[in-house]
């Protein structure tokens, strides 16, 4: 596969001390990053953690997923801002992430989670402890209890990089451009082992997975034998904007309510056939009665007695 690779202006510096706007570029190449699976979040791990969502790297062997993870963060106050494929200048270069006091621009791009492409709605900080948004985050309110729930409305689109044909062609914010000027934290170093453990795996390949990797999230960097790491799902048809979020990166379009069909009783069996009576069998003939014996013959009259005799 051919492609074009311009000098890492990142190096050792990247992962050190905080340095004044990190969003720097790290790596350009003439291929676009495949769109963003859609997978569901692990369960936060504990109180402090704080999620970072998955993202398309480039290696050795093209492009390979790193999970999303629970992660502490670098100090407290800080929050996430994701790295990004963005296209300029005939190449895709990735801007890497950063920590920071708010969330800059991540090129407009769907991670969600509270990741919606404009700013971050999965939680915020309070009085140094951070509070979760219980819409977008998988929390154990049993355990954790400085939680909220206020709805967050994301753009279900999966694409993965900034401008370009094909691309999101969002721009930043005043709000965005200003935190770019702001002290920035690299990475930390369990973030860095959850990317090179991710590079390490040919299951999280593009190349191999075809764009559905086989750990889309873990609970924690480096966990991908835990049996809480996510799988990703197969994309569902995109849903119009102004979705509300859950606990997948994307909202999947809700099915169309369909009433159960009316229960068909069986057919009652049809009764057996009753079985013709036999026909009566015929009476046999009375046997004819004999003829009457004839009366015998009337008795013969008695003789008149003689005649008187004459003297």
């Amino acid at each position: 596969m051919p492609f074009k690779m311009r000098p890492l202006v990142l190096a050792v510096a990247m992962f050190a001390v905080p340095v004044t706007s990190f969003a720097q570029i790290s790596l350009s190449i003439t291929i676009a990053p495949p769109e963003l699976p859609v997978y569901e979040q692990p369960i936060a791990p504990g109180d402090g953690y704080l999620w970072t969502p998955g993202y398309w790297a480039y290696g050795d062997d093209g492009y390979y997923w790193v999970p999303g993870t629970w992660v502490e963060p670098p100090t407290v106050g800080v929050l996430w801002t994701p790295g990004y494929w963005g296209w300029n200048d005939g190449v895709y270069a990735f801007n890497a992430g950063y920590w920071g006091p708010h969330i800059g621009f991540y090129g407009g791009v769907n991670y969600g989670f509270g990741y919606g492409g404009v700013g971050y709605g999965g939680g915020r900080w309070e009085n140094g402890h951070f509070a979760y948004n219980t819409e977008v985050n998988h929390v154990d309110t049993t355990i954790i209890h400085n939680t909220y729930h206020e709805t967050v409305v994301v753009n279900n689109v999966h694409t993965s990089f900034n401008g370009g044909s094909g691309g999101i062609s969002a721009r930043p914010t005043a709000e965005e451009a200003a935190a770019a000027h702001e002290n920035h934290v690299a990475a930390t170093a369990a973030q860095t082992k959850q990317e090179q453990t991710a590079r390490n795996n040919p299951e999280q390949r593009a190349s191999v997975n075809g764009g559905h990797p086989t750990i889309a999230a873990t609970p924690k960097p480096g966990a991908f034998k835990a049996a809480a790491a996510a799988h990703s799902a197969p994309h569902t048809p995109t849903a119009p904007h102004g979705a509300a979020g859950g606990h997948t990166n994307v909202e999947a379009p809700r099915a169309p309510v369909t009433h159960p069909a009316p229960v068909s009783h069986p057919a009652p069996a049809p009764h057996a056939a009753v079985a013709p009576r036999p026909a009566p069998a015929p009476r046999p003939a009375p046997a004819p009665r004999p003829a009457p014996a004839p009366h015998p013959a009337a008795a013969a009259p008695h003789p008149q007695p003689p005649p008187p005799h004459k003297k």
